[in-house]
């Protein structure tokens, strides 16, 4: 079993920039790769960001150059760091754990970006 809870959400203004975390408890060395995704109201749930156990990342086209995945060395945590932000980049944040034999999910975290 794996354990998630993020934090670092919250209000901010367009142009603004929040730091999401997510922290990983439990069978952590199941853990493949982890991924930010987020969910708008009336939108389906889409990937935001990946990091694998490997350190490679990948982002969606739509926050490419304005956010930056990465994770602490001892890969209990990890980071989504959300500069320029948009209205448009308004949505629950969920943290989200690939493990080889289940997928775990966090509870979420508000982001709302104010025009």
């Amino acid at each position: 079993q794996v354990q998630l809870v993020e934090s670092g959400g919250g209000l901010v203004q367009a142009g603004g920039s929040l730091r999401l975390s997510c922290a990983a408890s439990g069978n952590i060395f199941s853990i493949s790769a982890m991924h930010w995704y987020r969910q708008a109201p009336g939108k389906q749930r889409e990937m935001v960001a990946t990091v694998t156990r490997g350190g490679s990342t990948n982002y969606a086209d739509s926050v490419k150059g304005r956010f930056t995945i990465s994770r602490d060395a001892a890969g209990n945590t990890v980071y989504l760091q959300m500069n320029s932000l948009k209205p448009e980049d308004t949505g629950l944040y969920y943290c989200h754990a690939a493990a080889i034999v289940a997928n775990y999910w966090g509870q979420g975290t508000q982001v709302t970006v104010s025009s």
